[in-house]
């Protein structure tokens, strides 16, 4: 008689380097480049709506990843990212028109000139911490806003600032359908970037500092060097994100970059989940799809007997302007660790069933 099969069950790993990976296995993997493969189809079968949707997750959802890196992974707070993401949407349309730069290097370079600005910002945030952080940082935010409005040389001022679009040997991406490979690359890039970066020495430094600042400094760990680092790797993020923005709508102007954006790319990381990267592009989408998600649900009120009441269509009204800080309130209380978690527990029910416990 045979002996059974004895096969290893649940998350068998047994190094290192297994429980690092980026792709859990090798099916993941394969799933990941083929999910890839066919979007690069996306154009030829999808209309302009459902590409502006995309582009928009992927700029914002770039910009979203940097300040998961300091939220999230270093336990840094930041109420200033969405003057960050201005910055380089504003930079790279000044190294443009300014020094005839192509605005396919721009756009890096942009991420560099945000990266410097956050670092400066970062060198007295990076002895601080809490409460004086978040008041520091919302300083940034209104400091950045002000040089936006007065420096005409950089920003335009009040008039705003014309970008022109990605030229890439003499094929102009001005089109929802040309710039959505641009956008493609750029967050498959960052992002494995972003998870190749939390597997490094800096990401678990970070990691480190978030969980127990203390202990990290007794085993080596210099904090002022990688709570600045954080905050210039978050700007960096921020300013490839608000290059794209730029060189994708064709025009900056300083009154899209409120703290109101700085909030918004907050909920995108709490909704996601914090400290973790795939769990900043579910936050992102969900921020992107909950505005037309309300207005899908409103327009359809108004075709039932419930759209003639003038207190019904007013309420909805001030429901879609507050939706993002109930729906923060709502994740706090109901799923603090984000659409992430969710989404694993998911994963493992159905990786552990019968035995799903």
């Amino acid at each position: 008689m045979s002996s059974p099969v004895m096969r290893p069950c649940g998350d068998f790993r047994t190094s290192y380097k297994q429980d690092n990976t980026i792709f859990e296995t090798r099916t993941i993997h394969w799933m990941t480049v083929a999910g890839i493969a066919l979007a690069c189809l996306a154009p030829f079968v999808l209309d302009a709506y459902y590409l502006t949707l995309f582009i928009q997750i992927s700029y914002l959802g770039i910009a979203a990843l940097g300040l998961n890196i300091l939220v999230g992974y270093t336990g840094q707070i930041s109420l200033g990212h969405g003057a960050f993401f201005g910055f380089g949407a504003f930079a790279s349309a000044w190294l443009n028109t300014s020094f005839g730069i192509p605005v396919f290097l721009c756009i890096p370079l942009a991420g560099y000139l945000t990266m410097g600005v956050g670092m400066l910002f970062g060198m007295p945030a990076a002895r601080i911490k809490g409460l004086y952080l978040a008041i520091a940082t919302l300083a940034a935010q209104f400091i950045i806003e002000d040089f936006f409005g007065r420096a005409e040389w950089f920003s335009g001022g009040s008039a705003g600032s014309m970008a022109e679009p990605v030229n890439l040997f003499g094929f102009v991406f001005d089109t929802d359908e040309a710039f959505f490979y641009i956008a493609l690359f750029a967050l498959v890039f960052m992002y494995l970037w972003g998870c190749n970066l939390m597997r490094s020495r800096d990401g678990r430094a970070f990691v480190a500092v978030r969980d127990h600042y203390l202990s990290a400094e007794i085993m080596g760990v210099k904090l002022n060097k990688y709570r600045l680092l954080s905050f210039g790797i978050s700007s960096f993020y921020a300013g490839i994100g608000g290059a794209l923005y730029a060189h994708y709508l064709g025009y900056v102007s300083a009154e899209g970059f409120t703290i109101f954006m700085s909030v918004q790319f907050l909920a995108m990381v709490i909704i996601g989940g914090l400290g973790s990267v795939k769990g900043t592009l579910l936050g992102c989408i969900f921020m992107v799809l909950l505005p037309e998600a309300l207005e899908g649900g409103v327009g359809l009120l108004k075709m039932t007997d419930w759209g003639n009441i003038p207190m019904v269509v007013d309420g909805l009204a001030y429901i879609k302007e507050m939706a993002i800080g109930l729906v923060i309130i709502l994740f706090l209380i109901f799923e603090p660790q984000g659409l992430a978690h969710r989404w694993q527990q998911v994963k493992n029910y159905w990786k552990f069933y019968p035995f799903a416990y």
